[in-house]
């Protein structure tokens, strides 16, 4: 394989990104010229938008699982791959614009395990195909049915100091987010595509340095893709995705922006019916901080949602839950009390760190 290429695309897409930095978190919030833009009058077509959209800049495939061993404790698992562009179309070979990344973690109530993979496309080192279903990244991947609600899919990476393979079997539709999958992030009007499959459920084991552990939970694929999802001005995020005892579940997110913050989610019923929660009528409210690689992380959340009458609190599993990767983020599982209970995900990204 010849390494110079490789090398030299990896240093490009990174600098560039970086150097983009100030236009909203990772260079999100850059111009799109060039690259396709989400519009509100296109339908989301299944199975075929679970594969791959070169003409946008952006994309990911993202799970979160929220787990319980067999020794009775809480865990947590990631696996994302993320597809970023140099240029909007695909190529083949080394000409091939398309650059990946992967992120895998495992969090335990008192360690959180954490590891990347970068690749190039167009050579076969990552990828994502839809007949059968597959994503992956060296020997990390998701694959199953090319269904069109993915009902069913075994994941696995590994990192230094841990691995899993689990599988994940559905009992609900997909979600489509913002209106019928078309989520706009600001008032501006930037927006994405973005739908879920929240209603997995799971069994499989983790390999952990202590050895192996049997675990079984709930999991919540994510999918989304954008050529500028952010306005220039937003410098991160706040996301939850909750599972509630009684079945229901929610997404929320904050985009924090340096005037004033969008916020936006969808509430799903547990027979999988799913309602807009429009920009502003849920409060987020950071409510405890923690010190996390020099920076001050909220790790403990208070989430009002009126039309609901929820009024609940989220406590992290781990503070110390950081992705120490090339966009460093905070990502890990969470417990919910309140006016329902329940667990979850939150990702945070864009705190800087203290002077």
């Amino acid at each position: 394989m010849p390494a110079k290429p490789y090398l030299s695309a990896i240093v490009l897409w990174l600098f560039s990104v970086i150097g983009a930095a100030a236009q909203g978190f990772a260079g999100l919030g850059t111009n799109a010229e060039g690259f396709d833009v989400p519009r509100s009058d296109v339908a989301l077509q299944f199975p075929g938008d679970h594969g791959p959209h070169p003409g946008y800049r952006i994309e990911w495939w993202y799970v979160t699982a929220t787990l319980t061993g067999a020794d009775g404790r809480d865990y947590g698992v990631q696996w994302t791959l993320f597809r970023s562009a140099l240029a909007p179309r695909e190529a083949s070979g080394w000409q091939s614009p398309q650059l990946w990344m992967g992120h895998a973690a495992v969090t335990t109530p008192d360690q959180h395990y954490a590891t990347e993979r970068l690749a190039r496309g167009g050579i076969g080192q990552a990828g994502v195909t839809t007949a059968p279903f597959a994503a992956w990244i060296d020997d990390w991947s998701l694959a199953g049915v090319g269904d069109a609600t993915l009902s069913k899919l075994s994941m696995n990476a590994a990192g230094p100091s841990f691995s899993y393979n689990l599988q994940l079997m559905s009992d609900g539709p997909l979600v489509m987010h913002g209106q019928n999958g078309y989520s706009v992030k600001s008032e501006a009007g930037q927006a994405s595509y973005y739908y879920s499959q929240p209603f997995y459920l799971v069994q499989g084991a983790l390999q952990l340095p202590d050895g192996p552990m049997p675990v079984t939970g709930q999991a919540w694929l994510d999918r989304e893709w954008s050529s500028q999802p952010l306005s220039k001005d937003q410098t991160g995020w706040d996301w939850f995705s909750l599972s509630f005892d009684n079945g229901d579940k929610m997404m929320a997110f904050r985009l924090r922006g340096s005037s004033s913050d969008f916020t936006s989610g969808t509430w799903i019923s547990s027979d999988g019916r799913s309602s807009p929660i429009p920009n502003g009528t849920i409060a987020l409210e950071p409510l405890k901080t923690a010190d996390v690689d020099g920076r001050d992380i909220p790790v403990r959340w208070r989430l009002v949602l009126p039309d609901r009458s929820m009024d609940i609190e989220v406590h992290a599993l781990n503070n110390q839950s950081w992705m120490n990767t090339s966009f460093p983020y905070w990502e890990g599982p969470v417990s919910v009390k309140g006016s329902h209970s329940g667990k979850g995900y939150l990702e945070m990204t864009g705190y800087p760190p203290r002077p």
